[in-house]
């Protein structure tokens, strides 16, 4: 069996979207000859944390923890922050939070002096530690996967030295992540972040994404033939669990939302609804479940709606297929069309969504790539963020259907090649071309 050094951030005990993609990829990976050796960081500042997320290791991987020294301890006491509360990454305030003097400090030092990110004293020590590993313990390939985007320099420095076939995995951007322009970077660190990104793109064998539309994007940026590996859903997760569906019309949405993702239309549009409509003002029902940005949940609170929204904080992961699989519709939140990354905004929820068999209702580019797999998958509506009269117009339609038929679901057979296990297959295609190039 090959070995590939995975160097992540992000792994269990972190909950949340950012493990997700490679504690499954390495799930499955063994099946594909390849067997995974995770480094990953020892006592992390994680923002969420899930311990049922362990079982989900395979027994052929070989994890290696080192400790990490992180920004956070005085950012926190700076701040009057307690020891025990979350960070979020970038040390961005929520959006209804007004951020006082020592919070544009932090924010400033954050991204002027922390470049690329807050895990960047890690690079040279693990540099170090993994330069002496490699020589005991060889790996015929290495991927490092960001952000944090410090994992692909600590990448880019053992590839430099050891000439080992690297791939630089993207889940998502770097200077166009949403909330890079709010870093008060320096044009001096600007360009930093720019040259360093560059280095990345290009100096990696192969640069994989979660997105075509990103793919594009990063090959303008200097990536040569940048390829598209989505996120997936896992097959085995309570695929034999029966569901009791509910009476009422229950819309679900899981995860973290931000405020640059808050539907100011949509919350406008279920407003309407619930005045015209006895019946849906006494069956309607969204459930905000994870970290929902404060400025989201001052807006449903002005806008009256709170008999039927409810928030629930983070649950865990292995709670979630059920959630999903228990709910009327699945409201898939992304960007405004006018935000860069927006089309490209392809969350590993919109794969579980597929796999619950669940109607998808997606607020964002009705061009983009989540809308182009929903409708491929035929499995529900996109709409886009200006067009509350559309959004209006599905959800009543989606009210009446769920009241002649229950909605059912007619989601394709298609969404199997989007399975975390086909696309691990995918993922070791990828590992062999590039050994036999090299």
């Amino acid at each position: 069996m090959k070995r590939v050094l995975i160097i992540t951030y992000y792994w269990p005990p972190s909950g949340g979207s950012g493990v997700q993609r490679w504690l499954k990829m390495s799930k499955y990976l063994p099946e594909n000859g390849w067997q995974p050796v995770i480094y990953t960081a020892e006592d992390a500042e994680y923002p969420v944390e899930d311990e049922s997320l362990e079982k989900d290791v395979a027994p052929e991987v070989e994890v290696i923890r080192r400790p990490i020294v992180e920004p956070y301890t005085f950012y926190k006491k700076f701040l009057g922050i307690k020891k025990g509360e979350k960070v979020k990454a970038g040390f961005i305030n929520e959006g209804a939070k007004k951020s006082g003097w020592k919070e544009n400090i932090s924010l400033w030092i954050r991204g002027n002096f922390f470049i690329p990110d807050a895990r960047c004293w890690w690079i040279k020590p693990s540099v170090r530690y993994l330069s002496k590993y490699l020589k005991e313990h060889p790996v015929d390939a290495i991927i490092s996967t960001g952000p944090p985007h410090s994992m692909h320099l600590i990448a880019k420095a053992l590839h430099k030295k050891f000439n080992i076939p690297w791939v630089a995995d993207f889940r998502d951007p770097w200077t166009e992540i949403d909330y890079y322009d709010k870093l008060h970077l320096t044009r001096y660190a600007d360009r930093k972040h720019h040259r360093l990104e560059k280095e990345v793109l290009t100096q990696a064998d192969k640069v994989v994404t979660v997105a075509p539309d990103w793919a594009r994007r990063l090959e303008n940026l200097g990536a040569h033939d940048a390829v598209t590996i989505y996120n997936g859903y896992d097959s085995d997760v309570n695929k034999n669990e029966t569901v009791e569906l509910p009476s009422k019309f229950v819309i679900t949405y899981l995860g973290v939302l931000s405020a640059i993702q808050n539907p100011e239309n949509l919350w406008d549009a279920v407003g309407e609804l619930i005045k015209e409509d006895d019946d849906i003002a006494k069956e309607f029902q969204i459930n905000m479940i994870g970290h929902i940005d404060s400025s989201v949940v001052e807006m449903i609170k002005a806008k009256g709606l709170l008999q039927n929204i409810t928030f629930t904080p983070y649950v865990p992961h292995s709670q979630v297929a059920q959630i999903h699989r228990a709910s009327t519709l699945l409201l898939l939140l992304l960007m405004p069309d006018s935000e860069p990354r927006a089309k490209g905004l392809l969350t590993g929820k919109l794969f579980e969504y597929l796999a619950s068999g669940r109607t998808i209702l997606c607020i964002g580019p009705e061009d983009g790539d989540a809308a182009h797999i929903i409708s491929e998958c035929n499995a529900g509506t996109t709409v886009g963020f200006d067009n509350k009269a559309k959004m209006k117009e599905t959800l009543k339609d989606y009210y009446q259907r769920f009241k002649t038929s229950g909605l059912p679901s007619n989601v394709s057979e298609s969404i199997e090649k989007y399975s975390r296990k086909s696309l691990a297959g995918e993922y070791a295609r990828l590992l062999e071309g590039i050994l036999l190039k090299k």
